[in-house]
């Protein structure tokens, strides 16, 4: 399974004061834990941290490059932000995110073959965030549709059909499990299906429990890749024994430890 560390995230506390004090040891901490507890991506984020998020941005960027080599997740909603940790990244790198307005696609998608970059893909359009089943694969039908026009490896492609709140609106876990399963058919090869877990359990007071058991269910409906605190052990547990399950990993008595390294 393909995890991207969400801790880089100026939205935590310690990341903050880390970015506004320019603090690298924090970062470097949180690179190396992260790493090291199997993250396949650092997803890096400004968040509001800091009023300058291009200043902001090519620091962490930085700093989080003199701690490891892992790929980077460049995180921002904001197109020039993007380039600003772009201009500086010396690792692997993938942009997180575009949204799937066709408009928006014929920027991101060359920029991301510009950098030779991995792109992920949010099924939101000018409308919003789609509450049912049709119109997120609707919208993913048109980010593989554009992926293809500009011949773009679909193996760089992550689409994410964004998860919901649980506490918001409870039918909306099984409409993901429904996307997942039809994104697998539009193309072959297929994209790669990604979420955002943590929002999932937001606001809720069971969220490790909660994260587990929607991971494995996702994994189950072809979920590959999660944007996931990777510092939570069991949770990671779950995701790679569930793949494991599926035959997508090799059993052997040290699995959980060879699916992270």
């Amino acid at each position: 399974m393909i995890t991207i560390a969400e801790r880089i995230n100026g939205m935590f506390l310690d990341v903050r004061k880390a970015i506004k004090e320019k603090n690298a040891s924090v970062i470097h901490e949180l690179a190396k834990k992260q790493t090291e507890a199997g993250a396949t991506y650092l997803d890096i984020n400004v968040g509001t941290a800091a009023a300058d998020q291009h200043d902001a941005m090519r620091w962490l960027v930085e700093t989080t490059q003199e701690a490891v080599k892992t790929p980077l997740a460049i995180d921002s909603q904001k197109l020039d932000v993007v380039k600003a940790g772009l201009e500086v990244a010396k690792n692997k790198v993938m942009i997180n995110s575009s949204q799937g307005e066709p408009e928006a696609l014929d920027i991101y998608i060359p920029l991301a073959q510009e950098h030779n970059a991995a792109l992920i893909c949010l099924t939101m359009n000018k409308g919003g965030v789609p509450q049912d089943v049709d119109t997120r694969v609707e919208i993913a039908a048109t980010i593989v549709s554009k992926v293809l026009e500009h011949g773009m490896d679909m193996d760089k492609v992550f689409i994410d059909p964004i998860i919901l709140p649980v506490n918001v609106d409870q039918k909306q876990p099984g409409y993901m499990l429904e996307v997942f399963s039809q994104i697998k058919l539009l193309s072959d090869p297929q994209p790669h299906i990604t979420v955002g877990l943590s929002n999932f359990s937001q606001g809720t007071k069971e969220k490790s429990l909660l994260n587990r058991t929607m991971l494995i269910m996702a994994v189950a409906a072809g979920l590959d890749t999660a944007l996931l605190d990777v510092l939570d052990q069991d949770l990671m547990n779950a995701g790679i024994c569930a793949e494991m399950i599926l035959n997508k990993q090799i059993y052997s008595d040290s699995f959980l430890k060879a699916a992270r390294s």
